[in-house]
Parts: structure tokens; C-alpha cells; sequence
């Protein structure tokens, strides 16, 4: 039997700053829109541009530093698994919403989304100086999960 695989791999931009909520247990949960632009040739030999726009999930620990790191604009590297939400609308319509739910969040460039110095004046690799690695500060823990259903 073949293994199932669920990964997916974005780099893009926030479309607005990370709103963050809590579940009754208390677990932190933040969420954020990307846009992830795409430049390719089109039949007609021309450069065309397109862009995608992801909404992002990340539980615990990691959606607290989130929130208070990132910003509307900043670049994030974000790797995680696509989930469907199914929800009904006040007039009683059923949708479904996919989201990415992301495992690690990589803050890239400066604190304003562009490359460069990061906001403790480090090097310009894009990563911020207080990364241990991972894209959060030291005192962030690892990836994220959570079970249950978003709160908003």
C-alpha cells in the first residue's frame, strides 16, 4: 500500500497583520493570510504574473510569536498540511475553506517584509539574528498542532 502525503511548501508575503484567539483550553491560535506571487510565460511568449492568496494556521507557542513578530507585508517561509474546515453561514449554506496548517513558520527579511537587516541589527541572510533556526525566537517552542476546531 502507498504512504499518503500531505506537505506543502509556500514563501510569500502577509496580507494582513496575524489575528490571534484562543480555544477554552487555552491553547493559542493564529492566523494570517499570505500572497505568493508566481511569474511564468505565457503561449503567447509573454510574462504573465499571478498571485495566490493562502489563509494559515499555526497553533500553540508558535502562534503567540506570530503574532507578535510578524506584520502585514513581512515575508514568512511556511511549511505545513492543507485541511478542509466545513462551516454553515448564518442563512444556513454550507462551505468549506481549505487552510493551510503550518508546522514551522520561517520569518524572512526585516521586520517591515523586505530583505535585509533583521530587528536586531544581524547579518542579511533574511532570517532573523534571534532565530535559533527554526524562524522563532529561542524561547518559541518547535512545530505546532492542535486538535479541534479553529475558533473563528
Amino acid at each position: 500500500m502507498a504512504a499518503n502525503l500531505n506537505k506543502v511548501f509556500l514563501i510569500g508575503n502577509l496580507t494582513r497583520d496575524p489575528e490571534l484567539r484562543f480555544t477554552p483550553q487555552g491553547t493559542a491560535i493564529a492566523k494570517f493570510g499570505i500572497a505568493v506571487n508566481r511569474q511564468y510565460k505565457g503561449s503567447d511568449g509573454e510574462f504573465k504574473k499571478e498571485t495566490n492568496f493562502f489563509n494559515i494556521i499555526v497553533w500553540g507557542k508558535s502562534g503567540e510569536n506570530c503574532s507578535k513578530f510578524l506584520t502585514k507585508g513581512r515575508a514568512v517561509h511556511v511549511e505545513g498540511r492543507l485541511q478542509n474546515r466545513t462551516y454553515e453561514t448564518q442563512d444556513k449554506q454550507k462551505r468549506t475553506v481549505t487552510e493551510i496548517v503550518a508546522d514551522n513558520v520561517q520569518f524572512l527579511g526585516g521586520p517591515g517584509g523586505g530583505g535585509g537587516r533583521s530587528e536586531e541589527g544581524g547579518s542579511d541572510t533574511g532570517t532573523p539574528e534571534f532565530s535559533d533556526g527554526d524562524g522563532f525566537p529561542p524561547e518559541a517552542g518547535g512545530g505546532t498542532g492542535g486538535d479541534g476546531d479553529v475558533p473563528f
